[in-house]
């Protein structure tokens, strides 16, 4: 099995693409053995077209029903340059990923340690494994970069830019 860098390294290309597209860099890859079988990457976070939707890991999900392929659920592995907010994080559960790989925690957001156990019965049965901070700091300065430039405002003032930008 190629390594967790190898495949990291992919989606903070993802994450690369959108912030040159000006967007929230986060990138995602979904990853069966050695095969990458679906991509995604943070888009609508303008003022113009935004909506909290079309985030990395949903749109890489959505990659995956729009091909059909056969997907070997419990065998993937979520490749993600931040670590998933409660909504891609239920939504990966639901799809059956039970590994998550990610480099920069959401100190604000994040919903990886989300108490399952105490959840209901259909979450409380899922067994994933969390692995983060692989690649950290290549992901933290594409958020610095994101949240220095002026021309964007999203999440500007929120405790997300804040702990990113003091970080060292």
């Amino acid at each position: 099995m190629l390594s967790h860098e190898h495949f990291m390294k992919q989606a903070l290309e993802e994450a690369r693409k959108a912030l040159a597209e000006n967007e929230f860099p986060v990138g995602c890859v979904l990853v069966v053995g050695n095969e990458v079988i679906a991509r995604g990457r943070r888009a609508n976070t303008g003022q113009n077209a935004r909506n909290e939707l079309d985030h990395a890991e949903i749109v890489a999900l959505r990659q995956i029903n729009i091909s059909s392929q056969d997907c070997h659920p419990g065998r993937i592995i979520a490749y993600c340059t931040m670590e998933p907010c409660l909504m891609c994080y239920a939504a990966l559960m639901l799809s059956q990923v039970r590994k998550i790989v990610f480099a920069y925690e959401d100190a604000m957001g994040g919903g990886t340690a989300l108490p399952v156990a105490r959840l209901n019965p259909l979450y409380r049965q899922i067994d994933m494994e969390v692995i983060p901070h692989v690649l950290r700091r290549e992901s933290l300065d594409l958020f610095k970069q994101f949240f220095l430039n002026p021309s964007h405002d999203y999440w500007r003032d929120s405790y997300l830019a804040a702990y990113t930008l003091e970080q060292k």
